[in-house]
């Protein structure tokens, strides 16, 4: 149908040794984290081999996509935005009955800039595809967006890119008594999330497979560093208009 509008680990009584190289780290049964001693904040390990495997196994659009109908569209519409030099951080399809649906995507380029074209662009560019395939019945709302400050964290290079800020995870099972943890983010080790939560004298370790949503909590350290953002977009725009202007100017075809 047309749219109607564009717009996881075992607990041990000592700290394990941190296994930075291995692929795969085995996952316990009792939902119990693993912790390793504290590290700086800044520091990053390599993330490519364990990013392949989650990819691979589909970890990658389970945190991105909510519900099996989220997964199939992500699989459909992941083309359409690599195309258009974007990446797609998270999409959900929420509303039902008379009211109508909301398809609501937020992607951002591979940089983590997104500008009001880039949305626009891709909205065209989704609306063309979901009209051709209609995979959603009945009338929708389309709405493509950037992440916003307070983005969600869907893919492993997320935690690496926001590491030393503030996130809040939920996980799909209970561990040591709750689904909720809130705390600093430190990177990634092999295929796990690391988080220094308030109180704990080790960072947890929560596997990447285990997550269900992810996000930046807003206070006053990101709020700085989106100022500082945007204010280098700014140069950055201002510096390729100025680029633009003097080829144009130094064009003979172009006349005034």
């Amino acid at each position: 149908m047309r749219p109607s509008g564009d717009s996881r680990t075992a607990g041990v009584t000592d700290p394990p040794a941190p296994a930075i190289n291995a692929l795969h780290r085995p996952l316990a049964l009792d939902s119990v984290y693993e912790r390793r001693p504290k590290r700086p904040a800044a520091f990053s390990l390599p993330v490519r081999r364990a990013r392949f495997w989650f990819e691979k196994a589909g970890a990658f659009i389970i945190v991105r996509g909510k519900t099996p109908e989220d997964r199939e569209l992500l699989e459909l519409l992941d083309p359409v935005a690599e195309a258009a030099g974007l990446e797609l951080v998270r999409l959900r399809l929420m509303g039902a009955g008379a009211a109508g649906r909301r398809l609501q995507i937020m992607a951002e380029r591979p940089d983590g800039s997104m500008a009001v074209e880039d949305c626009a662009r891709l909205a065209r560019a989704i609306s063309q595809v979901l009209d051709a395939a209609d995979p959603i019945s009945g009338e929708y709302l389309l709405e493509v967006s950037s992440p916003g400050i307070d983005r969600p964290l869907t893919r492993l290079k997320d935690f690496v890119a926001w590491e030393g800020f503030e996130a809040r995870l939920e996980i799909d099972r209970l561990a040591e008594g709750r689904k909720r943890f809130r705390g600093e983010l430190a990177g990634l080790d092999g295929e796990n999330v690391a988080i220094n939560l308030e109180g704990e004298e080790a960072t947890t370790l929560v596997p990447f497979a285990w997550l269900v949503e992810a996000k930046l909590m807003v206070n006053d350290a990101l709020l700085k560093r989106g100022a500082e953002i945007r204010a280098l977009r700014i140069e950055n725009d201002g510096l390729e208009n100025n680029r633009l202007e003097n080829e144009l100017g130094a064009d003979p075809s172009v006349t005034s």
